[in-house]
């Protein structure tokens, strides 16, 4: 029998012993948490991502823009793609990186969507956007709306928070302020440049009713628009726009349809588009591109030139596009004179441009 001080010490010892065994669990474990972290950041930071965006095409000459204006043009660019992928190498989601990205080109009076965005015939501003998630292919759009700051922030809503994929109007915009979006009245919108386009517009209109000239200019090209791949291999696209210069009876173009303006589909592309929306409607744009990718193994590049450059272009359709594939590739495709736009590739190259090269 054991004497009772020898018990003690053999508790004591196997007490120790658990200790130490304990300690050295929770050090196991920590080392093991902390590696995964580390190879989860590492692993975030090494993702391959990309992003393209657009600010409208149209017939946009170098002889008619002055070096200020120009250069004003591509330092917002450079502001948004820059900030777009900044956020998708912290590791952002892509839709999250395609709003805010939209956001400071719907914020700038140099482009046709949010402050800027072109007038209607009776002298207020509709707005359209969309979004579309390319993993999910969930998707949501606004269309018409007057009082909501960001339409491209209306549009994630929808597609995050209402089991439909289109609102309009009146009903997008109460749908919006249940979910405090911010509302606005409608004249922030407003600039002396689109108003002076809004003038020439309805004098050429007047003419044409009269029998002289013709009723479209170039007042139906402008959008903004953001496609993106993010760390998790998704792809992601969204389209803003103030619309058509001067439209009437609540003329919704092709920005806010899924389809036609916007698409994503992480087994081909994203694309975003920008141009006469009516035609981009009728041929089905952005997924005509994606499904080229997906059913007839073209690549981005000829699948996004055969649509714009091919189709389009047959059926007197003006305008192009920005797309991304599943690898990073990008395709910046267009028919017009010139098309504001901006990339940064999945190895860092930054690219600005606004005429045809």
């Amino acid at each position: 029998m054991l004497s009772f001080p020898r018990f003690l010490r053999n508790q004591k010892s196997q007490s120790q012993i658990q200790r130490r065994a304990l300690g050295a669990v929770v050090t196991i474990a920590v080392l093991f948490l902390v590696n995964n972290a580390f190879a989860a950041e590492s692993s975030q930071s090494d993702a391959k991502v990309a992003i393209a965006i657009h600010g409208g095409a149209g017939t946009i000459l170098k002889s008619s823009m002055t070096p200020e204006k120009e250069a004003a043009y591509k330092d917002k660019l450079r502001e948004a793609v820059t900030h777009g992928y900044s956020l998708l190498k912290s590791g952002a989601k892509g839709e999250d990186a395609v709003v805010e990205t939209i956001k400071i080109l719907e914020l700038s009076p140099l482009f046709n969507a949010g402050i800027g965005a072109v007038y209607t015939y009776e002298g207020e501003h509709e707005l359209d956007a969309s979004i579309m998630h390319g993993g999910s292919k969930n998707a949501g759009a606004v269309a018409g709306i007057k009082t909501i700051k960001s339409p491209i922030e209306a549009a994630r809503l929808v597609m995050n928070d209402s089991p439909h994929v289109m609102l309009s109007g009146k009903g997008a915009e109460a749908f919006a302020i249940e979910s405090g979006l911010e509302q606005v009245d409608n004249h922030i919108f407003d600039t002396e440049f689109r108003k002076q386009a809004l003038d020439k517009a309805k004098a050429r209109m007047a003419q044409a009713s009269a029998g002289y000239g013709t009723q479209q200019g170039n007042e139906r090209f402008g959008t903004v628009g953001a496609v993106v791949l993010d760390s998790e291999g998704n792809i992601v696209a969204g389209t803003s726009t103030g619309g058509m210069t001067a439209k009437r009876y609540g003329r919704i173009g092709d920005s806010p349809v899924i389809g036609a303006g916007t698409y994503a589909d992480n087994d081909s592309c994203a694309v975003s588009a920008t141009g006469h929306g009516e035609f981009f409607i009728r041929y089905n744009v952005a997924a005509d591109i994606c499904a080229r990718m997906k059913y007839q193994g073209l690549s981005l590049s000829d699948a996004a030139n055969v649509v714009v450059n091919d189709v389009l272009v047959e059926a007197k359709g003006d305008g192009g596009v920005i797309a991304i594939d599943n690898k990073g590739n990008i395709a910046m495709p267009f028919n017009s004179k010139g098309m504001y736009r901006a990339s940064i590739d999945t190895a860092g190259k930054v690219t600005v441009a606004i005429y045809q090269d």
